[in-house]
Order: structure tokens, then C-alpha cells, then sequence
């Protein structure tokens, strides 16, 4: 395989992230995005795909991100309304997602999730699985 660049790898994951939403395999109500194309006031389940870093030598490595999006619930603690995140959702899009991503086996490289992390972006009241994604790339 050629040197792939950051943009490459990101149309990689995207067209694995899109096969396993077009099968049913991993079920959203939103959309895939590459980094910076997400709208803005999205509410919805959504996943953004993005590259950290790859190497220019060969074999290639790098790190990818891939950002599952579930916007929080309101409930009432205390008599206070509150934000806290759906876990439950976040777990089964995100273990679909794992499960869909370790059964792939493509031509010339090879992807495999190093770190997997819930994180909270208070702003936007919403909560997304971060799935850190290694490559090797030959």
C-alpha cells in the first residue's frame, strides 16, 4: 500500500464507521463526520472520526479517534434538573461499534482499539465514547 496520510486513514475508518451503520450492525440516529464537520447543535447519536497522528515511515503507525456522540438526559436529583449522561446507550453503540471494528480484516493493514473512554463535553450537554484507535500500516 501507498503512504497514507492523516486524511486517508480517516476515509478508511469513515468507510468501515458507514458499513457498519448501512448494515444494521451499529444503529444511530444521526450521522458519521470526519473531525470539524459535525453540525454544531447536533443532538443526535452521532460519530466523528479522527487521525492524531501517522507516521510517514514504513511500516506506517498512527492513532485515530473514533467519537460516539449520545446527548445527556435530563433528570431531577434533589429536586434539581440535571444533565447526566444515557450509559447505558453509550455502552451498547459503543460495544457494537468494537465488536463490528475487531471483525475486520482489510488488505495491507491492520487497525485495533488501544484505549476506550467516556468523556463529558458540559457545554453541549453531552457525553461521547472515545474509541483510541492504533494503526500499522504496510
Amino acid at each position: 500500500m501507498k503512504t497514507c496520510s492523516s486524511i486517508d486513514t480517516d476515509d478508511i475508518l469513515f468507510k468501515v464507521v458507514s458499513e457498519a451503520v448501512a448494515s444494521g450492525a451499529v444503529k444511530i440516529s444521526g450521522g458519521i463526520y470526519p473531525q470539524g464537520e459535525r453540525p454544531d447543535d447536533s443532538t443526535a447519536e452521532d460519530i466523528v472520526i479522527n487521525t492524531i497522528s501517522i507516521t510517514q515511515d514504513k511500516p506506517q503507525s498512527g492513532t485515530s479517534n473514533v467519537n460516539i456522540w449520545v446527548a445527556d438526559e435530563k433528570v431531577t436529583i434533589n429536586k434539581r434538573q440535571q444533565y447526566k449522561s444515557k450509559r447505558e446507550r453509550l455502552r451498547e453503540l459503543g460495544n457494537a461499534l468494537v465488536d463490528y471494528l475487531k471483525a475486520q480484516n482489510l488488505a495491507d493493514l491492520e487497525f485495533w482499539i488501544e484505549d476506550d473512554t467516556t468523556l463529558k463535553e458540559a457545554a453541549v450537554n453531552q457525553h461521547y465514547r472515545n474509541l483510541r484507535i492504533g494503526w500499522c500500516i504496510h
